[in-house]
C-alpha cells in the first residue's frame, strides 16, 4: 500500500468496513479476555455489533461526502452501542464526525478526534477505571497529538497512535489487579487496538483478485448487495465455501458465504457495489473426516425442480424432488421435509413446514459439529420459531400486509420468497425490521418471520 496521507469518503468507508470485519473475526478472542468489570465474555461481541451498526447506517447514505459518512458512522454507532466498550468505540467515531468538517481526514484530524473522544468518554462513564480501554484511548490520543505536531499526514500519526495503544494495552494488567490475576490484557483496549490497526491497513483501491481462503477463524458473512451480481459472485467464489448469491432483482441479491477471510470479502463487496444489512457470525471450523470414518453427514431437502431447488443446492444441500427417494441415507444425515411427506429411511428428520422454514433451519447448521442430534434439534427449534404465511396474491402490498400481521406477534427478521422482485431495503424500512427477499420463480410467495 502506498503512503497514506489522508482519507476521503471512500477511504473512511474502507476503514469502517475493515474494522467491522476484523472485530467480527476476532470477536471470540476478545470475548475470552473479558474479566473486568464482570467476566461475562461479551466485549468482543459488543464492539463488533457496535461497528456493524455504524456501517449499516453509513450504507444508507451511499452518495455522502466525507463529513456525511463520518456523521452516519457516528449516529449508527451511538444508536447501536452495546456495553461500555461499544460506547467508547462510538465516541471515537463521534470524535471523527465532529472534527473532520470539510476534510480530508488527515493526521491532525485523527489526533483531534481521539483527543475529543477521551473527553467524551470521560463525561459518559461515571467512574472511569485505569487499566481499561479508557487508558488505552488516552495513550493513543496523546501520541497522536505529539506526532501531528511533527507531521500532519495520516499514516505517521496513525502509526504513533497504534504503537502507543499497544504499549498501553500491554501494561493494563499492571494497573488493574483483576487483569493480572487472570493473566490477560483489557478486552476493550484490545478492541480499540484492532480499530486503530484497521486504519493503518485501509486501502481505498479495489482489492486484487482473491486467493483461496487460508485456514483461520471461520465466519459466516451475510449481506444485501446492489450492483453487478455476476461480478461479485466471480470475485467471492474462491474466498470461502457455501456461497449463496440469491437474486432479488437483476442488479440485487442476498449473499451468504462461509469464509476465513471476512475482511477481504467485505472489501470485495464494497469495491463491486453497494452493501447493506451486513451481518457476521463466528462459525466452528469445518472438520475433516478421519481415514476410515463413516460417511460424511449429508443434509437433504425436498424441493421441486427449478429455482428453489437451485437455491437449496447452492447452500450445499442434496435436493430431492417431492416423492423422490433420497437414496441410501445414514443415521447421521439430516432431512428437511419442506412441507411434504416423504419416505426418508435412516436419518434425522426435521419436519420443516415450508421452504422459508427450511432456509431458516439451514442458517444454524454447523457442518463441523459432530453431534447430529443436537444439530437437528437446533434446526428444528429455528424452523418451529418461524411463523409463515403462503400468499395467494403475489403483490408487494400483499407481502407487506403479511409481514405486518406476522410481526405483530413478535420477531425482527422477515424472509420473503417470491416469484416477483421485492425491494428488501424499502420493505424493511416500511416494516421496521430486517428483510431478506429472494426472487424464486415458480413458487407461491412465502413470507416468514422469526
Amino acid at each position: 500500500m502506498s503512503f497514506l496521507g489522508s482519507l476521503d469518503a471512500a477511504g473512511l468507508r474502507g476503514w469502517a468496513s475493515r474494522a467491522t470485519g476484523e472485530l467480527s473475526r476476532r470477536r471470540a478472542e476478545i470475548n475470552a479476555l473479558n474479566v473486568f468489570p464482570v467476566p461475562d465474555s461479551d466485549t468482543g461481541s459488543n464492539m463488533a455489533y457496535t461497528m456493524e451498526a455504524a456501517l449499516r447506517e453509513a450504507d444508507q447514505h451511499p452518495q455522502a461526502d466525507l463529513g456525511g459518512v463520518a456523521q452516519a458512522l457516528a449516529v449508527g454507532s451511538v444508536r447501536g452501542a452495546r456495553g461500555n466498550s461499544g460506547l467508547v468505540l462510538s465516541q471515537v467515531l463521534r470524535g471523527v464526525a465532529e472534527t473532520v468538517h470539510d476534510g480530508p481526514l488527515d493526521g491532525q484530524v485523527l489526533a483531534d478526534a481521539l483527543t475529543l473522544a477521551v473527553r467524551l468518554v470521560s463525561r459518559a462513564i461515571a467512574q472511569p477505571v485505569e487499566g481499561t480501554v479508557v487508558t488505552v484511548l488516552r495513550a493513543a490520543a496523546e501520541a497522536a497529538e505529539d506526532a501531528a505536531e511533527d507531521d500532519p499526514h495520516l499514516e505517521p500519526v496513525a502509526q504513533a497512535a497504534v504503537e502507543a495503544a499497544r504499549i498501553a494495552l500491554h501494561n493494563t494488567p499492571s494497573l488493574l489487579p483483576e487483569l493480572a490475576a487472570a493473566g490477560v490484557v483489557d478486552a476493550g483496549g484490545a478492541g480499540l487496538v484492532v480499530l486503530l490497526e484497521s486504519l493503518l491497513s485501509t486501502d481505498t483501491q479495489p482489492a486484487p483478485s482473491a486467493a483461496p481462503a487460508e485456514e483461520g477463524d471461520w465466519m459466516e458473512v451475510m449481506f444485501f448487495f446492489r450492483g453487478d451480481v455476476d461480478e461479485l459472485q466471480a470475485r467471492l467464489d474462491a474466498m470461502g465455501n457455501c456461497l449463496v448469491v440469491a437474486p432479488a432483482a437483476d442488479d440485487a441479491a442476498t449473499v451468504h458465504l462461509h469464509t476465513t477471510v471476512a475482511g477481504p470479502v467485505i472489501e470485495e463487496a464494497f469495491a463491486t457495489g453497494q452493501v447493506s444489512d451486513l451481518r457476521l457470525e463466528v462459525l466452528p471450523a469445518p472438520s475433516e473426516p478421519a481415514a476410515g470414518s463413516e460417511q460424511v453427514r449429508r443434509v437433504i431437502a425436498v424441493a421441486p425442480d427449478g429455482a428453489v431447488a437451485k437455491l437449496f443446492a447452492a447452500a450445499g444441500v442434496d435436493v430431492v424432488a417431492p416423492g423422490q427417494s433420497a437414496g441410501e441415507t445414514q443415521d447421521n444425515d439430516i432431512f428437511l421435509t419442506n412441507g411434504t411427506e416423504s419416505e426418508t429411511g435412516r436419518c434425522q428428520v426435521v419436519p420443516t413446514g415450508s421452504f422459508v422454514a427450511g432456509l431458516a433451519a439451514l442458517s444454524v447448521y454447523e457442518p463441523g459439529n459432530p453431534d447430529t442430534t443436537a444439530m437437528a434439534q437446533a434446526m428444528q427449534e429455528v424452523a418451529d420459531s418461524m411463523r409463515v404465511e403462503i400468499l395467494d396474491e403475489e403483490t408487494p402490498e400483499a407481502v407487506e400486509e403479511a409481514g405486518r400481521r406476522l410481526l405483530a406477534a413478535g420477531g425482527e427478521q422477515v424472509t420473503v420468497l417470491s416469484a416477483q422482485p421485492i425491494d428488501s431495503v424499502e420493505l424493511g424500512e416500511r416494516l421496521g425490521a430486517e428483510v431478506a427477499a429472494l426472487q424464486v420463480p415458480g413458487i407461491a410467495t412465502e413470507v416468514g418471520v422469526e
